[in-house]
């Protein structure tokens, strides 16, 4: 299939690679720049671990401060592997979701043994905090990097968009959506859409993009295998389709 991929730059790497060894073509679009605050301070003092959402908050804390001593509870798999390879030795991992980030936190720290940091962008989602803070733990966002959006679509993507030339449009967050369907609009190609498949991470995701798609596709899990998988059922259901026009 052709794909617009619209995860930041260092985001999109590890997916194009994935996407392009499945035979797609793709085309990269990043919807939003993550700008560090260099100026920053990481104070680890009664820290009794990190608690990590997102790889850019953990990238960010990781160019801040060299120590690696600390446990890691990840939010999914590819957070936790970005930690692994950074030098941390005890790295746990919720699969994806920050509920069950909550769930093993609470399972496995003691409220009373210390803080939880969260390298953080400025924008996140307030859920995991309330889970947390409700359950007695002090968690301690530090915001270490921006993640400022898009003010237009490149030519090329213009283009592509303009020309009817793509299959999908993948979305894996809230804001890449949001941002996605403002710009969208912005350039009056909202009809665009129509001949277009949304492929999103969660139902968050889904809700964000309010376009008038083909089709919008939900990962099962909200994680990059599952995107991938999901992807592939897409494009088979597809040949399908088309094989059956054209024996009709």
């Amino acid at each position: 299939m052709r794909l617009l991929l619209t995860r930041p730059q260092e985001d999109a790497q590890e997916t194009l690679r994935a996407l392009e060894s499945q035979g797609h073509e793709v085309w990269l679009e990043p919807l939003l720049e993550i700008r560090d605050r260099n100026e920053a301070v990481v104070d680890l003092q009664g820290v009794q671990a990190l608690m990590v959402t997102s790889r850019n908050g953990l990238r960010a804390y990781m160019r801040l401060c060299g120590q690696r001593d600390l446990p890691v509870y990840a939010v999914g798999p590819a957070s936790a592997a970005t930690a692994r390879d950074a030098g941390f030795t005890e790295v746990h991992s919720a699969d994806g979701d920050a509920v069950k980030l909550a769930e093993l936190v609470r399972r496995e720290l003691d409220p009373a043994a210390g803080a939880l940091l969260h390298p953080a962008g400025r924008d996140v989602a307030g859920g995991l905090s309330k889970r947390l803070e409700s359950a007695g733990y002090e968690l301690r966002r530090v915001v270490l990097y921006d993640a400022l959006p898009a003010r237009a679509f490149s030519a090329a993507t213009n283009a592509l968009l303009r020309a009817d030339t793509l299959d999908a449009v993948l979305l894996f967050s809230p804001r890449t959506a949001e941002t996605f369907a403002r710009l969208v609009l912005q350039a009056g190609l909202a009809s665009a859409c129509e001949s277009l498949a949304a492929f999103c991470l969660s139902p968050a995701v889904a809700s964000a993009a309010c376009l008038p798609w083909r089709s919008v596709h939900t990962a099962e899990a909200p994680n990059q295998e599952a995107m991938l998988e999901m992807i592939g059922q897409a494009e088979k259901q597809m040949n399908e389709q088309r094989s059956g026009k054209a024996e009709t």
